[in-house]
C-alpha cells in the first residue's frame, strides 16, 4: 500500500476518534497502535513504551510545568488589579485613554502567565468593569482585551513555545528571544488600531478629568517593579548562560512566591490552588505529548514524514506559498482543536516539510504561535471568546464580532513577520551570538 494511502487512512481514523469526543492523547495514540500494528513489522508495544518514557523523560521539558505553576501562583494574586491601578495614569493622554491598559495589562502579565486563556481572564477580571463603569465603547473593550489575551503565549516565557521548542527539537531559550519583537509589534499594532479607531469615533471615549502627578504615578507603579524584574530576571540569566531553561523555570517559581506573599496573596488555600491547577494542566500536556511522540514513531517507520518532505522536494515550491499553505491549514484546525494540540498533531509531518524548504525553525515556532494566536478568537472553539461571554454576560459570537478588527491586526502581525522574518529571528541572532 502506497505511503499517501496510508496516511489518509491514519487522518481518518483521526479524525473519527476526534470527532466522537475521544481524548487527543488517547486518540493519537490508538492511530499511532493502528499504524503499526497494520502497515509495519514494528512491535507497537514496545515503541508505545519507548515513546511514553522517552517524551516524558526530559530535562527541557521540566520547565513546562515550572512555568505553568509560576503563572498559577501569580493569577491567584493581585496582581491585575496593581497592574490597572500602575498603568492607568500614564495613558490618559493617549486617544483611547484606559483601553490602552488592556494591551499593556495583558502584555505585562502575559510575561509571566504563559496562558492565553488565563492573561484574558485575569486583566478582564477587573478591567472590564472598570471600562464599562467609566462610560468606554463595550465592544472595543471586548475586542481588545480578547485579542491583547492572546500576548500570553507569545511573550516569553510561554507554555506553548516550551511545548514547540521540545517537539521541533530546538533551543527553548531562541524560541523564547524570538517572540519579544513580534510580541511588541502585535501589541503596538493594537494599540494603534485603539488610537485611529478614538480619532474616528471621540464621542465614544469620555474624557478623563483626573490630573494625577508625576510623583503619584510613580507611586501608583510601584506594584509593576517586582513583576517586571522577575520576567528580566528569568530571560537574563538563561541568555548569560548562568542558567538552563528549567533551572530559570525554578527561579521563577520562587519568584512568584514571593511576589504572592509580598502582595498579601500568599496563603495555604492559594499555594495548594497554584499546585493542584499546575498539576493538572501539566498531567495534560504532558499526556498529550507522549501521544504524539507515539504517532511521531509510527509516523517514522511509514514514511510519512520523508515522503512528504520528498513531494515539497520534487514541487520546489515557493517558500511564500507553502507558508500560505500551511498557515490556511492551521487556521482551519483552530476551529476545532487547542493550540498545544494543533503543535503536536502536526509537527511530525510539518517539519521535515518546513526543513525540506530552507525555512528556519525559529522563526516557524513564531509563525505556529501567532497562527495559535489567531485560533483562540475563531469561533467555534476560540478559548478566549468562551472566556469573555462568561465575564461580559454576552454572546459568543458578539465577541467574535468585536473582535474583528483585532483579529486583522494578528493577520498583518503574521503577513509582516513572513515578508520581514528578521522581526522573529534577529533579537537570537544578536544575542546568542558566539
Amino acid at each position: 500500500m502506497g505511503t499517501l494511502a496510508i496516511a489518509s487512512i491514519l487522518l481518518v481514523l483521526l479524525l473519527l476518534l476526534l470527532a466522537g469526543g475521544v481524548w487527543i492523547a488517547i486518540a493519537l495514540a490508538v492511530v499511532a497502535w493502528f499504524g503499526l500494528q497494520l502497515f509495519t513489522s514494528t512491535p507497537p508495544d514496545v515503541n508505545l513504551f519507548q515513546s511514553f518514557w522517552g517524551s516524558s523523560a526530559s530535562w527541557n521539558l521540566a520547565a513546562l510545568p515550572l512555568f505553568v505553576w509560576m503563572g498559577e501562583i501569580l493569577y491567584r494574586t493581585k496582581l491585575s488589579e496593581e497592574m490597572f491601578e500602575g498603568l492607568a495614569p500614564w495613558l490618559g493622554w493617549l486617544p483611547g485613554r484606559l483601553m490602552h491598559v488592556n494591551i499593556l495589562a495583558c502584555g505585562i502579565f502575559g510575561t509571566v502567565s504563559g496562558s492565553s486563556a488565563a492573561t484574558c481572564a485575569t486583566i478582564a477580571k477587573v478591567a472590564l468593569p472598570e471600562l464599562i463603569k467609566r462610560g468606554y465603547d463595550e465592544k472595543t473593550c471586548l475586542g481588545s482585551l480578547c485579542g491583547a489575551g492572546t500576548l500570553g503565549i507569545l511573550l516569553p516565557p510561554s507554555i506553548i513555545m516550551v511545548v514547540y521548542a521540545v517537539a521541533a527539537e530546538v533551543s527553548i531559550l531562541k524560541v523564547f528571544l524570538a517572540g519579544f519583537l513580534p510580541g511588541f509589534l502585535l501589541m503596538a499594532l493594537f494599540s494603534g488600531y485603539i488610537i485611529i479607531w478614538a480619532l474616528l469615533n471621540p464621542g465614544k471615549t469620555p474624557q478623563d478629568d483626573e490630573k494625577v502627578p508625576f510623583a503619584e504615578k510613580l507611586y501608583r507603579s510601584r506594584h509593576l517593579i517586582p513583576c517586571l524584574v522577575l520576567i528580566i530576571f528569568i530571560v537574563w540569566v538563561m541568555v548569560i548562560g548562568w542558567a538552563t531553561a528549567t533551572e530559570s523555570a525554578a527561579f521563577g517559581v520562587l519568584g512568584a512566591l514571593a511576589i504572592a506573599w509580598w502582595s498579601g496573596g500568599l496563603t495555604r488555600a492559594t499555594f495548594w490552588q497554584s499546585l493542584m491547577g499546575a498539576t493538572r494542566l501539566s498531567c495534560m500536556i504532558l499526556f498529550i505529548l507522549a501521544g504524539a511522540s507515539f504517532l511521531s514513531s509510527c509516523m517514522a517507520f511509514t514514511g510519512i514524514p520523508r515522503a512528504l518532505a520528498e513531494w515539497v522536494a520534487t514541487m520546489n515550491p515557493n517558500s511564500y506559498a507553502l507558508i500560505a499553505i500551511l498557515a490556511l491549514i492551521y487556521l482551519v484546525l483552530g476551529t476545532a482543536l487547542d493550540g498545544i494540540s494543533m503543535i503536536v498533531l502536526t509537527t511530525s509531518i510539518v517539519i521535515p516539510m518546513v526543513e525540506k524548504a530552507g525555512i528556519d525553525l525559529v522563526w516557524f515556532g513564531i509563525f505556529i504561535v501567532l497562527l495559535v494566536e489567531v485560533a483562540e478568537l475563531t469561533p467555534p472553539l476560540g478559548f478566549n471568546l468562551f472566556v469573555l461571554q462568561t465575564m461580559s454576560g454576552r454572546d459568543s459570537n458578539y465577541v467574535a464580532y468585536a473582535s474583528i478588527p483585532f483579529f486583522c491586526m494578528m493577520v498583518l502581525c503574521i503577513a509582516l513577520i513572513t515578508v520581514f522574518p528578521g522581526i522573529a529571528t534577529w533579537l537570537p541572532d544578536v544575542i546568542l551570538a558566539k
